[in-house]
């Protein structure tokens, strides 16, 4: 039987985006390995979660991309709590014309430009 192992984010900036991904996710390099062109974030130790690996990539961003991440926060607000957190550490809002009329997520990009949600959990 498979298992997602890992889910892979291209980015421009290897440095910056583990910064970024390491403060918003509480994540460490695995083996405190981080190269120029791939390195693997995993939890820390005794949390839980899918590693994500970060792999350099010259290609665009997608505006609408076909996969992303869904970060889940508790309720509305620890959503608007890690929604400004998230910003403060250098993600943006994106101008998301998909939003339906009373979206439980919020589209906010990383600092490389790939689009992530988070999503207020205690909605559903």
């Amino acid at each position: 039987m498979l298992t997602i192992g890992s889910l892979v984010l291209g980015v421009s900036d290897m440095p910056r985006a583990v910064a970024f991904w390491t403060a918003a996710l509480g994540y460490v390099p695995r083996g405190g390995l981080v190269e120029e062109d791939w390195t693997v974030l995993v939890p820390a130790e005794g949390a839980g979660g899918v590693q994500l690996a970060l792999g350099l990539s010259e290609s665009p961003v997608q505006e609408h991309p076909r996969v992303h991440l869904d970060l889940y926060a508790g309720d509305a607000a620890d959503q608007a709590a890690e929604v400004e957190r998230l910003v403060a550490l250098g993600a943006e809002r994106v101008d998301w014309d998909l939003y339906p009329e009373d979206p439980d997520f919020v589209v906010l990009a990383c600092p490389d430009g790939n689009r992530f949600c988070v999503i207020d959990t205690g909605r559903s």
